[in-house]
């Protein structure tokens, strides 16, 4: 079997008493020339929001990574127009800070703001959807010290007590100025991915994968052919492809209730609304796509992806029950390869968590963490005691529960999240 993920990448760990000592550090430094002329601003409304596109976009085509496709403008705009609460609705409030040096936007770190039981929350605008955090920024000689300069900002005008930053890779653009946030780690997971650039062709990469793995999956392909004619297809855009997101989350809900896994984001209509929109992709095209996989004009394997600067991104792929045993899930994997490699993609990413069969295809993996970063005293004792403790306790204890207790409770999330009539999408 081809051995996977042999060198994860890791976010340098520094020990908590040298972190003020970093902090004093930083004090005593004077700030970059950038740095000093950024005029740094926080963008509270849908207003404010739309009228960063044209200078957003113009960050991002010369600033932005390959790894950063869940900051484009596009796909926070779809965002917000299902994850905004309307006027008078509770929700999540847009808290984005950006800067300008010579009235040109040089760094946007996407927040929202969220208020409730006494604690006031900063977090990645974009979620539940975005699968990476970061902030955008510049190439600057003086980035690091334009990033310190943002964080003061939001200490002083965001009136939170906590910032946290979920999903945060180790090569992110905001991981150097982490332990000087005094961040804690909650979480860790591995984000597995494929370096597709080191081979000119499919049938030239597939050759790393051993003998036995590849003519398992042509044995796979031959059994699902016989129960009819197979096809795949590819959608970037249009009403079939709002279509097949439909089938995408009717068979991923399914999946997840025969396993009895609980998925809060996958529960919430929103999250539906949101991929039927973005790939439908009838304005604000933001990279999504869908590729089908059908036997005998039946989609048995649907998966949700998003490209951006070269990398291709697995979201949510999902198969038909009926064909669990044709391995229909990892026959569509093998065709969106393919299909990524045919289109010039350097690297096809799998998102974390780092699950077993992700790591068999998988080259190697990176570390994805989530962080919170106290600024009260509420918001330390958030971070240590209930996100350190208290969440993760309940979530073993959920993982810990009977298929049967999990299958119930991931009925009621359907039943709670299952809107009484559609709710529109909140305009732009």
């Amino acid at each position: 079997m081809f051995l996977p993920a042999r060198n994860v990448e890791r976010q340098n760990s520094v020990p908590t008493e040298a972190m003020a000592k970093l902090r004093a550090l930083r004090d005593s430094l004077p700030l970059g020339a950038a740095a000093q002329r950024a005029k740094l601003d926080l963008v509270t409304t849908r207003a404010g929001f739309d009228a960063l596109e044209e200078p957003w976009n113009d960050l991002f085509a010369r600033a932005g990574r390959d790894t950063q496709l869940f900051q484009s403008f596009n796909w926070l705009w779809h965002w917000a127009n299902h994850f905004l609460p309307v006027s008078g609705e509770a929700g999540p409030e847009l808290a984005i800070v950006t800067a300008h040096v010579d009235e040109r936007l040089v760094m946007v770190w996407p927040l929202v703001l969220e208020r409730g039981r006494g604690l006031n929350r900063l977090t990645w605008m974009g979620e539940p959807v975005s699968q990476y955090g970061d902030v955008l920024i510049d190439d600057l000689p003086d980035a690091l010290d334009l990033l310190r300069a943002a964080w003061g900002f939001v200490t002083r005008h965001t009136n939170a007590n906590v910032v946290q930053m979920r999903k945060v890779r180790a090569d992110a653009a905001i991981a150097p100025l982490l332990p000087e946030m005094g961040a804690v780690m909650t979480a860790e997971l591995k984000a597995p991915y494929l370096d597709l650039a080191s081979a000119p062709s499919f049938d030239e990469y597939e050759k790393r994968y051993s003998g036995s793995a590849r003519r398992n999956r042509k044995r796979q392909r031959r059994r699902l052919e016989e129960r009819g004619a197979t096809a795949v297809s590819w959608h970037t855009h249009g009403t079939e492809a709002a279509a097949l997101v439909a089938d995408t989350f009717r068979l991923k809900r399914a999946w997840l209730l025969q396993r009895g896994i609980v998925s809060p984001a996958l529960t919430d209509p929103r999250t539906e609304r949101f991929f039927a929109d973005a790939t439908r992709a009838e304005t604000h095209p933001a990279g999504c796509h869908v590729i089908k996989l059908c036997s005998d004009g039946r989609p048995v394997a649907v998966e949700i992806g998003v490209r951006c600067k070269g990398r291709s991104a697995i979201h949510i792929i999902a198969y038909d029950l009926d064909f669990e045993k044709t391995a229909a899930g990892a026959l569509l994997m093998e065709d969106s390869i393919r299909n990524a490699c045919e289109a010039g993609m350097a690297s096809f990413d799998l998102l974390a968590p780092g699950d077993g069969y992700k790591l068999e295809w998988a080259d190697n993996a990176i570390v994805v963490c989530d962080w919170a970063a106290p600024i009260s005293l509420r918001g330390r004792i958030y971070a240590t005691v209930y996100l350190g403790i208290i969440r993760t306790a309940l979530k073993r204890g959920v993982e810990a529960m009977p298929v049967g207790a999990r299958r119930r409770l991931m009925s009621m999330l359907d039943f709670w999240n299952k809107p009484k009539a559609p709710s529109e999408p909140v305009s732009p």
